[in-house]
């Protein structure tokens, strides 16, 4: 089948049948929005009755208006005009009368939404004669992959409307195609990685994920923790990474590759903030062309589609396909949203027409922002060790404490001697979309800036104990970026203006020799654990005890133990604890740290599964 790149066939099958005028005697049952312009329509002919004019109907139907370049419903323009004469009032007057207010009187409530959404309605099917079907595709959504798969480099796409946790269940519960099926996994995955192997009853082997040096923040397992892992266990079906991390922070995925497949195992990558890797010149390498078997990507996160939009995007002959397909259809809806499916079709043309160039504004917005950094001293900038190597922007000098350093160094890396260096091995890119900053004082915590920015009409992704991420995107604009500035530039005079610097940095220097990152969970003298096995029955509580927390190293944990945030289990239920894991839960403990998943929440106990105890282990 030929395909034309400039095409959008699924979402264009949409607007064929918004215009074709057909009765839908199927569902959804808001009939493509009719049930609201019906109660447009009456509001309309009740104001003609009291002498506002006449329009002539035909049994109800509206006649059609002309409006940019087709028929409009009557109704549908009235509540248009009346949007834009009196945005945010009563339209026409259409409320619901609830007369059971407290104070006696009737309360008026909206019921018809806004045009844009109203408008959204009419694209809103089902599988009908001409949309094909999602599960079974054979027409406009077969196209719509195949053009997906030739536009990010698969070999086979499929579309998902439940977000990259329905490809992460489907890729785990493709791989692990019996029980107790082993699985090499990242332990700092996302959680729909942990309720793939519960549904798949699997067993995981957890990789400790390489931590950067310099930031304190976990990237991806090292090479050498995925080849020791593999040797270890070379009847595991898979390894599963995920990459690039929240702050968009990740390394060459290529050796990582090699290595699984020599071993015949296929690399699956939950690529869920990467879905724009490999558009432009400036943006990391994609899973896919690193030799990734199974990407999922968040096609709504980083680029423009619906939320809930995603990809799942394979190639080689290391995966299942026909059993994939099978474990889709179980985890996705049958009833899928098209509009989701549409904008998943419509951001896959945009890359397609656009190229590299969809991404020059969104990068032109990120580099304005990064320059204006670097004249406000007091904010700092995470970047991989190499990038600081690089000669500054124009207009700026290096200087000792820099703004453009890495997070929790000395200085810009040419004060430092060569042997100083850490190892970049785990940390070589960096998505340029994803600017993480930091107050370089230690004044602000992550979420105090986050909470100072938005204050001032900024709202960033994420923010942690130290960093803000903020994210761009092709969306973005030079006016964001200014925006983003002024706001960080007004941060900045205020916290000097009312607070005494000196007396803070002496208090945050102390703070930050105990400083603990929950999101980073880790533990340095094991590179994998033991097999951990994973089911959906529960641990009765008849076969649980607690033991002191002391006293719990060797045993299995019969609960979850899940610092917050952002809730990367430190432990899992039926992992055999260790004394590393021990000290970093204390000290998480004692640093004030919130955990979920465990019953005594002082952590001075934990639940231990109760076959595996002596008495003297008991309290």
């Amino acid at each position: 089948m030929e395909h034309k790149s400039n095409t959008a066939p699924l979402y264009e099958a949409l607007l064929a049948y918004r215009d074709s005028g057909q009765r839908s005697f199927h569902v959804p049952g808001h009939k493509n929005g009719q049930v609201y312009r019906g109660l447009l329509e009456q509001t309309d002919q009740q104001q003609l009755d009291g002498g506002a004019g006449e329009i002539h109907r035909n049994e109800g139907e509206a006649k059609g208006k002309q409006s940019s370049g087709r028929s409009v419903p009557v109704g549908e323009d009235c509540f248009r005009q009346a949007e834009e004469e009196r945005y945010g009032s009563k339209i026409h007057g259409l409320t619901n009368h609830d007369r059971n207010g407290t104070d006696g009187s009737e309360a008026d409530v909206d019921v018809v939404p806004v045009s844009a959404f109203l408008e959204m309605m009419r694209l809103d099917v089902t599988e009908i004669s001409g949309t094909d079907d999602l599960h079974h595709p054979e027409g406009v959504i077969l196209e719509a992959q195949q053009l997906a798969a030739d536009c990010f480099g698969a070999e086979e796409s499929f579309f998902l409307v439940g977000g990259s946790t329905s490809g992460n269940l489907s890729l785990l519960l493709t791989v692990c195609n019996e029980p107790n099926s082993l699985v090499l996994v990242q332990r700092n995955v996302h959680k729909s990685v942990i309720h793939g192997l519960m549904l798949a009853g699997a067993r995981a082997v957890f990789l400790e994920p390489w931590v950067d040096p310099a930031s304190g923040l976990a990237v991806m397992p090292s090479l050498e923790t995925v080849q020791a892992a593999v040797q270890a266990y070379p009847e595991a079906k898979g390894v599963l990474v995920t990459l690039p991390n929240y702050y968009g922070m990740g390394a060459d995925l290529k050796p990582i590759a090699e290595v699984c497949h020599e071993a015949g195992m296929p690399l699956l990558v939950d690529e869920a903030h990467g879905a724009h890797y490999g558009q432009h010149p400036e943006l990391p390498a994609s899973a896919l062309s690193c030799g990734a078997d199974g990407v999922v990507q968040s096609t709504h996160k980083m680029l423009s589609a619906f939320t809930m939009g995603a990809m799942l995007h394979v190639q080689g002959p290391r995966l299942n396909r026909s059993l994939l397909r099978q474990r889709l259809a179980m985890v996705q809806s049958s009833s899928p949203s098209y509009p989701v499916m549409a904008s998943l079709d419509l951001a896959r043309r945009l890359l397609h027409t656009q190229g590299a160039n969809a991404f020059t504004a969104g990068l032109a917005a990120v580099v304005a922002f990064k320059r204006g950094l670097a004249e406000l001293p007091r904010f700092r900038l995470l970047q991989p060790w190499q990038q600081l190597q690089q000669e500054p922007p124009a207009g700026t000098k290096p200087v000792a404490g820099g703004n453009s350093e890495a997070a929790g160094a000395p200085g810009r890396l040419e004060a430092l001697p060569a042997a100083a260096l850490p190892s970049a091995a785990g940390y070589t890119a960096q998505d340029p979309f994803k600017a993480v900053i930091y107050d370089g004082t230690g004044v602000l915590s992550g979420y105090g800036l986050q909470q100072q920015l938005e204050v001032r009409g900024c709202v960033p992704e994420m923010s942690d104990e130290r960093y803000v991420v903020l994210l761009f995107s092709l969306g973005s604009t030079l006016r964001d970026a200014e925006h983003l500035l002024q706001a960080l530039q007004q941060i900045s005079l205020e916290q000097e203006q009312s607070q005494s610097l000196g007396e803070q940095s002496q208090r945050l220097t102390k703070e930050a020799i105990n400083f603990i990152s929950t999101w980073n969970n880790f533990q340095e003298s094991t590179p994998f654990s033991e097999p951990i096995p994973f089911t959906l029955q529960p641990i009765m509580e008849e076969d649980t005890t607690e033991v002191s927390i002391d006293n719990c190293v060797g045993l299995r944990s019969a609960e979850m133990v899940t610092p917050y945030p952002p809730g990367i289990p430190l432990v899992y239920a039926g992992e055999r604890i260790s004394a590393a894991m021990i000290t970093r839960i204390k000290l998480l403990r004692d640093e004030g740290a919130r955990f979920h998943g465990v019953s005594d929440t002082s952590l001075q106990s934990l639940k231990i599964i109760r076959e595996l105890l002596s008495l003297e282990d008991t309290l």
